[in-house]
């Protein structure tokens, strides 16, 4: 399709595994030679991205189509779905509007430009990157010609994916296309030069808006410039923006503030983001989010004393604490031990009418169960059923990581059994902190008994899963069974990683075998030299609607301890250990780290 004298094409390769893979020319000039074979193509999407419907995408020409749509009008059908998937979008579900979009198009209708970049949003939401050059495809197919809310909606979707060339190239492309750009457009530049980490180019693009005719910053534009520059924490270059704003008239806002603030509290002054924050309210109003940074920053300092002074002093400035507020105190006060503080703030959430929920309870569950304090784990578990909160698999995982601290792994594999019972599936955490539990009492039949059962339920291990089986062998002084955990991950398609081999390196040294030490050590050198051997590059997009998937050599210079191990690999390794070697791969190397029941803990849940 050619618009002004701008060419939007795509072309189809096809992989080794006999799947299409769409191209296109890239906004940086460069061409593909294979031509898309555009009788075949009407709908493409590759079938993991489906639905949970199991709505199969159109592989070829409706037979069926619309006559409306086939006049070349957008009918009544279309525009109705069309709203529908936006309604879906704006309720959280992206993948629902993806469904609409492959019943439209199998029931005859042809989707509109509306449509498509309707689309195009939802995909951009389900981080589905890979599939907008076949929505790219479509549109030219269509005979549609992208007008500026397209081309907003594609430079947004690359934005999302951290692809900042083929965004800025999209931009060209649609100044070249006749297509204004607005200053949503430029916002949308500027946020993700921010996201990268690159403010000097998020401001020189916030700077080219002063020459585009009718386009000039508004409050978001100087907003998102500033949270680029506090995200480098380079808080003089944000002020700098705060007063430039000033000057052309535009009064900060909360947000601003806020962002100010929250840079403040991050670089441990919160202190300095209180005082901005009192200095200010008499101008702007605050929010639960401006104290909910004060008191936070005070609680990662330490200063919790401070945090709860601002609980109080929220009520003076006229906002009312939310859950969020006494979820981020009560954690402060909950790892400083200081219990009765802890209940203090649980009195106050019940003078505020505040309900507790479930990241509430999990504080405080997590907090008695690194303890190993059960009983105590228990009630604040029977009082969040009792307050109608359904526990979820996390939950189950800080109490099994309080009886596997407890010494009492029988109780933690009794939580899976009741997870299963009321629908809950553990997942990954869950099964490994049973396992690692096992393995503290040098029990390894029933670890693997678990971590069979964890296989049965259809949960993939993770590396944490066999270093852990690992460090159970070890216990156990039977270091070549811990070796032969290298075989199950191999089974489980999970390689291992520089601590893996460590962890069996010390399992044989622990027993005074120093040869065999030796020979795990160098199986991990082995590793690293066919590591440099293996190279495999495939290109990586750089056009507006082409992607060319790449793949770096990820070959890596031997050490000189690896070249020792590996000069000691050659001298002592048996053949059946060179093929071990090279059967089993190394990703990334990580420091080395023996797993214990701490390593198995949650993370923490955001707010």
């Amino acid at each position: 399709m050619v618009e002004n004298g701008v060419q939007l094409t795509l072309t189809s390769t096809v992989k080794n595994t006999g799947k299409k893979r769409i191209n296109g020319q890239g906004m940086n000039g460069s061409h593909a030679k294979v031509s898309i074979h555009r009788e075949k193509v009407f709908l493409v999407f590759q079938e993991k991205h489906e639905s949970s419907d199991n709505v199969q995408p159109s592989n070829g020409q409706n037979q069926h189509l619309c006559t409306t749509c086939a006049k070349g009008h957008t009918c009544q059908s279309v525009i109705n779905r069309t709203r529908q998937m936006r309604a879906l979008i704006d309720a959280k579900k992206p993948y629902q509007a993806h469904s609409v979009f492959r019943h439209l198009v199998d029931e005859g209708h042809k989707p509109s430009l509306v449509t498509y970049t309707t689309l195009l949003t939802a995909l951009t939401n389900q981080r589905m990157f890979e599939s907008i050059p076949s929505l790219l495809a479509q549109v030219e197919l269509a005979g549609l010609r992208p007008d500026s809310i397209f081309f907003n909606a594609l430079i947004n979707a690359f934005v999302e994916a951290n692809r900042m060339g083929e965004a800025i190239n999209t931009f060209w492309k649609m100044k070249h296309s006749g297509c204004h750009p607005t200053t949503s457009t430029f916002n949308t530049l500027i946020k993700g030069y921010g996201i990268i980490g690159k403010p000097e180019e998020a401001h020189r693009i916030f700077d080219m808006m002063g020459v585009e005719g009718s386009v000039r910053p508004n409050l978001t534009s100087y907003n998102i410039l500033v949270k680029a520059w506090c995200d480098q924490r380079n808080l003089e270059e944000a002020w700098g923006i705060v007063v430039k704003m000033r000057a052309c008239g535009i009064e900060p806002d909360i947000i601003t503030y806020n962002t100010i603030a929250s840079a403040y509290a991050n670089n441990d002054e919160t202190w300095k983001a209180e005082e901005l924050i009192v200095e200010i309210q008499t101008r702007v109003r605050t929010s639960e989010r401006t104290w909910g940074i004060i008191i936070g920053g005070y609680c990662r300092e330490g200063r919790l004393e401070e945090a709860f002074r601002c609980v109080r002093q929220m009520k003076d400035a006229g906002v009312l604490p939310n859950v969020v507020i006494f979820n981020t105190l009560l954690k402060g006060f909950l790892d400083a031990n200081d219990m009765a503080a802890v209940d203090s703030i649980l009195g106050l959430m019940e003078q505020f009418s505040i309900k507790p929920d479930i990241v509430t309870y999990s504080h405080q569950l997590n907090a008695f169960s690194s303890l190993g304090h059960m009983a105590k784990c228990m009630k604040v578990f029977d009082k969040m059923i009792e307050a109608g909160i359904e526990p979820d698999p996390q939950v189950y995982s800080i109490l099994a990581k309080g009886y596997v601290r407890a010494q009492q792994p029988e109780k933690a594999e009794e939580l899976l059994m009741q997870m299963s019972q009321i629908g809950v599936r553990p997942n990954v955490v869950t099964f490994t902190t049973v396992i690692s539990g096992w393995c503290s009492v040098a029990n390894m039949d029933n670890a693997i008994r678990v971590y069979r059962k964890m296989r049965e339920s259809g949960v993939s291990p993770n590396i944490r899963t066999f270093e852990t089986l690992i460090w159970g062998y070890s216990e156990l002084k039977q270091p070549w069974k811990a070796e032969e955990v290298l075989h199950m991950m191999q089974e489980a398609g999970v390689k291992p990683k520089q601590s893996t081999y460590c962890l069996i390196a010390d399992a044989w040294k622990a027993v005074g075998m120093t040869e065999n030490s030796n020979r795990a050590n160098g199986i991990y050198a082995l590793n690293k030299v066919d590591h440099l051997v293996d190279h495999h590059t495939v290109q990586r997009s750089e056009g507006d609607n082409k992607v060319q998937a790449f793949e770096k050599s990820n070959g890596q210079a031997m050490d000189s301890q690896s070249c020792s191990s590996f000069l000691q690999v050659t001298n002592a390794l048996g053949s059946s250990g060179a093929v071990l070697g090279r059967i089993v791969k190394v990703g990334a190397f990580p420091s080395k780290s023996l797993p214990s029941v701490k390593n198995t803990s949650l993370p923490q849940r955001s707010f």
